[in-house]
């Protein structure tokens, strides 16, 4: 039988507790960068629900009233959607936190968060949504791998570019694949595969934001995904950009069994 090192289970909880502990920073670190863009993509979602709302209070019309209402409603669905990803994101959680949950929503919110972000260092986000799987999961963890992967892209296109954020079944319907890829320098073939070693990173120090550098985000982002019996997966070429990819089980029941993926006409 394996003889167990003294010490050993008091060592793994101490690391198990340094793990929340970075994966905690993380979190918060990347609410900063995000903050103010947030606040102005919600302040412009608010702003036409006042400016329709007066308009539809002093026209009697009642179809000019309907079509005002409706665009009350697209914009109230707008900032709910930002309040849910940042809510999200901010929520601390663990393995008895993860519960099925729509990932088709869940890249929706990502996308929110960090789309103004993106056009201030002039890169245009592309959501491709092909599928909208379930997946068992923490929500707040895997958005925050999401948001890690999409601010390393645009830190790799320090001209701006493309950033493509895509959701879709694999082959089989029993994976979900999300998606991050950039059109920026690229990654080195002997930087490939050490990326997700923990402290070891391509970036000389972090950018302006502070974001990058500590060679933690990829480690950290790797163990997210592994807790979750997925895989995180990165390809990519010097000058060609790259693409990383989240591998999740998809969430099926006797109600909701592993969907299928839509056959072309």
């Amino acid at each position: 039988m394996p003889t167990t090192r003294p010490g050993s289970t008091q060592e793994a909880r101490q690391i198990e507790a340094l793990k929340r502990q970075v994966i905690a920073l993380q979190r918060i670190s990347s609410l900063g960068v995000l903050a103010g863009g947030v606040f102005h993509e919600l302040n412009n979602a608010l702003t036409p629900i006042g400016s329709y709302a007066k308009l539809a209070l002093r026209n009697p019309d009642p179809a000019y009233r309907e079509r005002a209402l409706t665009r009350i409603v697209e914009a109230s669905d707008r900032a709910a959607l930002i309040a849910r990803g940042m809510l999200g994101l901010a929520r601390p959680g663990g393995v008895e936190d993860r519960e099925p949950t729509d990932l088709g929503r869940l890249v929706e919110e990502v996308a929110s968060l960090v789309n103004k972000d993106l056009s201030r260092h002039r890169v245009r986000l592309e959501l491709v949504v092909e599928d909208r799987p379930r997946a068992r999961v923490n929500p707040a963890q895997i958005q925050q791998v999401l948001l890690n992967l999409l601010i390393n892209a645009r830190q790799a296109m320090p001209s701006g570019g493309v950033a493509r954020l895509g959701l879709k079944l694999d082959d089989s319907g029993r994976s979900a694949e999300v998606s991050v890829t950039d059109t920026g320098v690229g990654i080195a073939p002997e930087d490939l595969r050490k990326i997700f070693e923990p402290f070891y990173s391509t970036k000389s120090a972090p950018d302006a934001a502070g974001q990058g550098g500590t060679g933690l985000g990829l480690a950290v982002c790797r163990d997210i995904i592994e807790s979750h019996h997925g895989r995180l997966r990165a390809q990519s070429r010097p000058g060609q950009g790259a693409t990383f990819t989240v591998i999740l089980p998809v969430h099926a029941t006797a109600e909701a069994p592993l969907p299928l993926r839509a056959q072309s006409a």
